[in-house]
């Protein structure tokens, strides 16, 4: 089978060229996530390295940090980027962001933290150099970029992504469309020493607010989460989304999106090979209770 294009390895020569670049010392860092993206934390730096991982959306690196400029200039709590260094960074064929690094506390995020910064964020002023949420495009993308994928799972998720389009294309959004995050959950807030703040805008666009409540209430469904926990961010925000007829379909769309996460680098991580199967067979039967595990 052929190398991954992200092993230990490579993610290291690319770290080490980014921080050359910027007078960093890569000596010592910790990767602390390698799903959609390699973050790794700077030893004594306080510093985040985040090294995009599907070739196909690199072009995303720019929208995010036009979204954490936005976030800046009105005060919204995020991660910021670091400040003198003109962003994203490219090396060779690599894309990649720095930010400071927000030290957590022991307390993690909770639906209500997500929904208080949900409401902030969608009732900022619209910037104009974001992108147009589109996110059956980044999936088909994923799929094309796949490092491995057998022909007729590639086809089925194809025709499930087209089918899936054309539904939200008769959907009418109840709520004005805002700057939304794209993958809102708890897990991309961190509770910091100054508060909860907001962070990875890989995703974030102009868009239907609803799907910044969707993630949560397809955590109940498919992960098993907590009921009170959607519960919480539905009744902190003032909407819930699963009492609107379009919900149906914006979990089908949530779905495919965690069904083809890691399609770009499933070689290079291949203990999430089991987990991708468990999803893509469970779409394809329309099993929708059977639980799904997140991917570490």
């Amino acid at each position: 089978m052929p190398e991954g294009r992200f092993t230990r390895e490579k993610l290291a020569d690319v770290l080490r060229r980014v921080c050359a670049g910027i007078g960093l010392d890569h000596r010592g860092a910790r990767l602390l996530r390698f799903t959609n993206n390699a973050v790794f934390v700077l030893d004594g730096e306080s510093v985040v390295v985040r090294i995009v991982g599907s070739r196909g959306l690199r072009h995303r690196a720019g929208n995010m940090v036009a979204v954490a400029r936005h976030l800046e200039r009105h005060g919204v709590p995020a991660v910021r980027l670091l400040p003198d260094v003109v962003q994203p960074l490219r090396v060779g064929e690599h894309v990649a962001t720095v930010w400071r690094y927000v030290e957590p506390l022991a307390r993690s995020a909770g639906a209500a933290d997500l929904a208080r910064l949900l409401r902030r964020l969608h009732a900022l002023p619209v910037p104009a150099e974001v992108a147009e949420w589109a996110p059956l495009t980044d999936v088909r993308t994923r799929i094309g970029d796949a490092e491995e994928l057998a022909p007729e799972d590639r086809q089925f998720l194809l025709r499930r992504c087209a089918e899936a389009e054309s539904a939200l294309g008769e959907l009418e959004f109840p709520l004005p469309r805002a700057l939304i995050h794209g993958d809102a959950h708890p897990g991309n807030v961190i509770v910091g020493p100054d508060g909860p703040v907001l962070c990875d805008f890989d995703s974030s666009c102009l868009g239907p607010p609803e799907w910044d409540l969707t993630p949560l209430a397809v955590g109940r469904e498919r992960f098993g989460d907590p009921a009170g926990r959607y519960r919480m961010l539905a009744d902190v925000y003032g909407f819930d989304v699963t009492a609107w007829e379009g919900f149906a379909v914006l979990r089908t769309v949530r779905e495919l999106k965690l069904a083809t996460s890691v399609l770009p680098i499933l070689r290079s991580h291949p203990g999430v090979r089991a987990e991708l199967r468990r999803r893509l067979d469970d779409l394809r039967s329309g099993r929708t209770t059977r639980p799904w595990t997140r991917h570490r």
